[in-house]
């Protein structure tokens, strides 16, 4: 029985490495490429969107979230957990609209779901009561705020609860 050949594993990017084949601006968040590459020549701007909504530059045949490098370019090491996006943007990475994350921080930052049609994060209509129910996600688990006779009150309970709760994103998007 022979061995298969074993791909060739690419060498982790480095900063040093990243630094030379790409220029960063902190100011608009745009990656540009400082050496001629088969697709693209030296000055043009690096990477493409993908389906969802992140930037996304291949860099020694490996495809990197454009976010995780402005991390790696600008603080010299891979960010240990998730990267958020401060406005909710995916596609702007500005250094000043990063910041580190846990997962469960990150989620604390989520847009509306498409499916959600109440029109506000954390309500819905609570079919069997003919009430307006206020929840919200903490410590892994849903936890419901209860069942309000109008949307108003059960906003404002599901607000002042993400406040009290949810110190890494204490408002949601767009709300101040």
């Amino acid at each position: 029985m022979t061995d298969k050949p074993r791909r060739k594993k690419h060498p982790e990017l480095t900063s040093e490495r990243l630094r030379e084949l790409l220029s960063y601006d902190p100011e608009t968040g745009e990656f540009r490429w400082l050496v001629q590459r088969k697709r693209a020549k030296a000055g043009d701007i690096a990477g493409c969107l993908n389906g969802d909504g992140y930037w996304i530059i291949k860099v020694n045949n490996r495809i990197y979230l454009a976010h995780r490098l402005a991390w790696l370019y600008v603080h010299g090491q891979w960010p240990t957990d998730g990267i958020d996006h401060r406005n909710g943007v995916r596609s702007e990475n500005r250094i000043s609209n990063l910041r580190k994350a846990t997962s469960a921080e990150n989620n604390q930052n989520r847009s509306i779901s498409r499916r959600n049609k109440s029109g506000h994060i954390g309500v819905c209509w609570h079919t069997r009561d003919c009430k307006w129910e206020a929840r919200i996600m903490f410590s892994g688990r849903a936890h419901s705020l209860g069942c309000f006779s109008s949307i108003e009150d059960a906003i404002a309970a599901r607000a002042k609860a993400k406040a009290q709760l949810h110190q890494f994103q204490p408002f949601n998007r767009g709300e101040k």
